[in-house]
């Protein structure tokens, strides 16, 4: 079972979807939570000013504690549910650059069991749309993405495993069990299925029996345009409450570079869903 937990909370997109999950999922678990905010801090956005670092140095605490106030007034919204839950928690508000912050939640979160985050929202740009993505990468752990529609209690009594044989999807098979342990009901997703007999999705449904966990296979048919979307068609059809994929992509020059079935599902999801990279 997952004992430590570690959430962060926007301050740029509505912080609910990631306070009530992760505080479900906390009380679920008996885990320890750790919260994190971020006001982010732009150089970029300090005026020039021909006098020296001197003169600057107050602009630059003026804008550090701007964002310093813009995390804690996050984590307090945080603070009242924790507390409400009875959940054993401790949190930390960051005022730093994006690369900065990136940094140092993704240390953090090597030392805990499970990332939580909220979905970037594509109707706005912002630095904590971007941070979902860049923890996928870095963490090397599981990463719970959160839709930013969501609300409510996190469930996983109907969870969904997308396998398609790969390392990554066997890495997040094994980095949700302790969910998977829980779940009343689980579905094998299969799209296009063509891989190794060793590791089809049959010898999975045996191989998840043998310990106990009963799960049926659902294969799907779809152009590799269509793969994401025939997912959630999947898990809306199903009534999942979790979805379990590998994180696909790689990182060059410094510049996130997703896979198209991963990007896209960081685009538009409707199901709460665990990945790992």
């Amino acid at each position: 079972m997952y004992k430590n937990l570690l959430v962060h909370i926007p301050t740029e997109l509505s912080p609910r979807p990631a306070i009530d999950a992760s505080v479900s999922l906390a009380m679920t678990c008996g885990a320890e939570l750790e919260a994190f905010a971020v006001g982010y801090e732009s150089v970029n956005d300090v005026p020039f000013v021909a006098e020296g670092g001197a003169a600057m140095a107050p602009l630059f605490e003026a804008q550090h504690a701007s964002a310093l106030d813009l995390a804690n007034g996050a984590l307090a919204v945080f603070e009242v549910e924790a507390k409400a839950a009875n959940v054993k928690h401790k949190s930390r508000a960051l005022g730093a650059s994006f690369a900065e912050a990136a940094a140092i939640v993704s240390a953090n979160a090597r030392l805990c069991d499970l990332t939580i985050v909220s979905q970037p929202d594509p109707d706005r740009e912002t630095f904590d749309n971007q941070l979902p993505q860049t923890l996928l990468l870095q963490v090397g752990g599981p990463l719970l993405v959160v839709p930013y529609i969501f609300h409510g209690a996190l469930s996983t009594a109907r969870i969904g495993i997308c396998w398609d044989g790969s390392r990554l999807a066997a890495r997040a098979l094994r980095d949700a069990m302790p969910l998977i342990s829980m779940a009343d009901a689980l579905t094998v997703l299969t799209v296009n299925e063509a891989v190794s007999t060793e590791a089809s999705s049959d010898r999975l449904l045996a191989r998840l029996a043998s310990r106990g966990f009963p799960a049926k296979a659902i294969p799907l048919q779809a152009d590799h345009s269509k793969i994401q979307p025939t997912i959630l068609s999947a898990a809306a059809d199903e009534g999942l409450d979790l979805l379990v994929m590998g994180g696909y992509g790689h990182s060059r020059l410094q510049e996130v570079v997703l896979g198209g079935v991963t990007r896209d599902m960081f685009r538009c999801m409707t199901v709460p869903t665990l990945m790992s990279h």
